[in-house]
């Protein structure tokens, strides 16, 4: 899998035949679908796959375009046995974990964030995000967590209300929460739930990162309007 690098998706040459190697090695059954595999230049170390009337879109990070053929199997693999409820094998899954470990990943990962990352506003109309993490900090985490660059999206995100890059080091919520008749308690649970990602980092675990592990859950529902502010934000998608 190789491919010419142009700023968009491009064609993974020999992407299709790995799927349909990898689908048969995990024990899915049946003909496997028509897969359209490509390199996708993610901000991040993200593999996506998307059915659409019959066709399997696969995304790699275009971070794998140099990776040994067994980590590319590995990521195929993982990503398969996410789609289909199936367990991809142990040997699969240690040389996507090793493959993610090592310094050089890492170093690459970190220069694409950086590179790639989306501007912010500091400052936006209604709320003070500064005054807002200093009051969240006192109440739930002891004046104890370290604040991170705090700012807005420059434009309207469709669907993610927030963002914590550690890359970069910073915190985005989206512009959209700015407004009038967006809840104070709307916003500070946003917030809440993006300094949460600051003081659980993430682990790896199958197919990538988890960044929302049994504690950080736990926490989360300590937010005093936890229940309406998900209310609210399920109705406001």
């Amino acid at each position: 899998m190789s491919g010419k690098r142009n700023g968009r998706s491009t064609p993974a040459p020999g992407g299709e035949r790995l799927l349909q190697r990898m689908y048969t090695r995990i024990g899915c059954q049946g003909r496997p679908p028509h897969f359209i595999v490509e390199f996708y230049p993610y901000a991040n170390l993200t593999h996506t796959l998307r059915f659409e009337s019959g066709v399997a879109r696969v995304r790699f990070s275009d971070l794998l375009r140099r990776a040994p053929l067994a980590v590319q199997e590995a990521a195929a693999a993982l990503l398969l046995a996410r789609a289909y409820r199936k367990k991809a094998p142990a040997e699969l899954a240690e040389h996507y974990r090793a493959f993610c470990r090592e310094p050089e990943t890492e170093r690459r990962l970190g220069a694409l964030r950086r590179q790639r990352s989306r501007p912010m506003l500091r400052h936006a109309d209604r709320y003070d995000l500064g005054a807002m993490f200093n009051r969240l900090n006192r109440r739930y985490f002891e004046n104890t967590l370290r604040r991170p660059q705090l700012g807005w999206s420059v434009r309207q995100w469709r669907m993610q209300m927030g963002a914590f890059d550690a890359a970069l080091d910073r915190i985005v919520l989206n512009r959209r929460l700015d407004r009038e008749d967006v809840p104070r308690h709307v916003v500070e649970y946003v917030l809440y739930h993006e300094m949460l990602h600051v003081k659980h980092p993430g682990e790896m675990a199958r197919c990538g990162l988890r960044v929302h592990s049994r504690a950080f859950r736990a926490e989360e529902k300590k937010f005093a309007w936890y229940e309406e502010a998900r209310r609210w934000l399920e109705q406001a998608r």
